[in-house]
């Protein structure tokens, strides 16, 4: 082999190693890829699932936190609710359906015209332990005399039932006051509702009752059962005409609340009145039936929104009328009896969790068709906390333990009014 044979033939060994190394090398990379390709695939395959799993524990972690916070705020009640729940559960089924019913003092203790707390009263009240006493005209001599008898009537209930009693009085002013215009008390009275109305200042509407809150204050009363948020939508209605605000609803709820604002400053309950409003019917439920053919949503867009109104600004008492709603409930049956309007309309869609009194029992709209016990028993069931002044107290009383007894009505169900009347009671301190 020549020389130049053997150089030509190293450039080829040359070359052919240098297209060896350099496939080799390609290999080697694509090998290197691939692995570090498969590497990252699994590490990123089994990092997903820890990261996802750290995430939803974390999520379960904070759900269960908001859950339990939520159990927490829930079950938390507050002193005053806890209080009464106490009190409550030391109370006999007998005392506990006493509280829910106020009366007047002629009623409880089957006297006329009871001007003192003798011993009749103190033997019966021990016996019926009654939430609150309601006062009339025939019960006031002098302004001395009156101080007296509250005073004492406070005393006898802390003494027999360690709670303080609702003393009350139907004082509207104007013409419907029981003691401005009907009493030897001496007192100023004040203009007809119809009359501060028509002022359309909220401010006068206040004032009067502030006005009426410091002279029953004065007294020793702690209750009044006004303001009347009753609108009048039918000028016809000769029974609302002078007790009522007006025939604007926004108007008639402006000054509801300016009442109310008065009464409370004086330390005087306000008890909203006659929900759902007697204002666009046409009679009186002393001397009969009474009905509007209104609809709910008609009735939301005026009669309901001085009650609502007053919801709203938390008021603590609405006494439910005798008016019958037959487009709404379907029958004839008073609204003070009727399980749909109290329990539906007025506690769970207008949000009243305060407590609902009826309007006296003793109106011919209820005694042309009920029993005493009859309307007591229907008025709790459908969800009142207070019946107030049944033609027979004793019958009533003994008809709502009756229903209690046999399963008609649950202790339960009296104890949730219990619950509401005793918180309102330790309130007064």
């Amino acid at each position: 082999m020549t020389q130049e044979e053997r150089r030509l033939k190293r450039q080829q060994d040359t070359k052919q190693a240098m297209l060896l190394l350099t496939g080799m090398g390609c290999v080697t990379i694509m090998v290197v890829i691939l692995l570090v390709l498969t590497i990252s695939f699994l590490l990123k395959d089994k990092d997903e699932p820890v990261t996802d799993t750290q995430g939803v524990i974390e999520t379960e972690i904070e759900t269960e936190s908001v859950i339990i916070e939520t159990e927490k705020e829930e079950s938390i009640i507050d002193p005053l609710t806890q209080e009464a729940i106490s009190v409550v559960a030391g109370m006999t089924l007998e005392q506990k359906v006493a509280q829910m019913f106020i009366v007047t003092p002629d009623g409880l203790t089957g006297t006329n015209g009871a001007t003192i707390v003798g011993n009749t009263t103190k033997s019966v009240y021990a016996a019926y332990p009654v939430g609150g006493l309601i006062y009339e005209k025939d019960n006031f001599q002098t302004k001395e005399q009156t101080k007296a008898m509250l005073e004492a009537m406070e005393s006898l209930s802390m003494d027999t039932i360690a709670l303080p009693i609702f003393l009350g009085v139907e004082e509207e002013g104007g013409k419907a006051s029981m003691i401005a215009s009907k009493s030897p008390i001496d007192v100023d009275n004040i203009d007809n509702m119809s009359e501060i109305g028509v002022s359309g200042d909220t401010t006068i509407a206040y004032e009067a009752g502030q006005k009426i809150g410091n002279y029953l204050y004065d007294l020793g009363f702690n209750m009044n059962f006004a303001p009347v948020a009753d609108v009048l939508s039918n000028s016809d209605n000769s029974a609302m005409v002078n007790r009522s605000f007006g025939s604007d609803s926004a108007v008639a709820g402006s000054m509801v609340s300016g009442v109310l604002d008065g009464l409370a400053e004086n330390n005087i309950i306000g008890v909203v009145k006659y929900f759902p409003g007697y204002g666009s019917t046409s009679g009186d439920g002393t001397e009969g039936t009474v009905s509007t053919e209104k609809t709910l949503e008609e009735l939301k867009m005026s009669e309901l929104v001085p009650f609502q109104l007053a919801i709203d600004a938390d008021t603590g008492f609405v006494m439910v009328g005798h008016v019958s709603v037959p487009n709404i409930t379907g029958s004839e049956i008073p609204s003070s009896l009727s399980e749909y309007m109290i329990t539906q309309v007025l506690r769970n869609d207008m949000g009243f969790t305060g407590i609902v009194i009826t309007d006296a029992m003793n109106k011919k709209a209820i005694t042309n068709s009920y029993e005493s016990a009859d309307a007591a028993v229907t008025a709790v069931a459908a969800g009142a906390d207070i019946v107030l002044m049944p033609e027979d107290f004793k019958e009533a009383y003994e008809g709502v333990i009756e229903a209690v007894n046999s399963g008609v009505i649950s202790e339960e169900r009296i104890n949730t009014s219990l619950v509401r009347i005793v918180k309102a009671k330790l309130g007064m301190y």
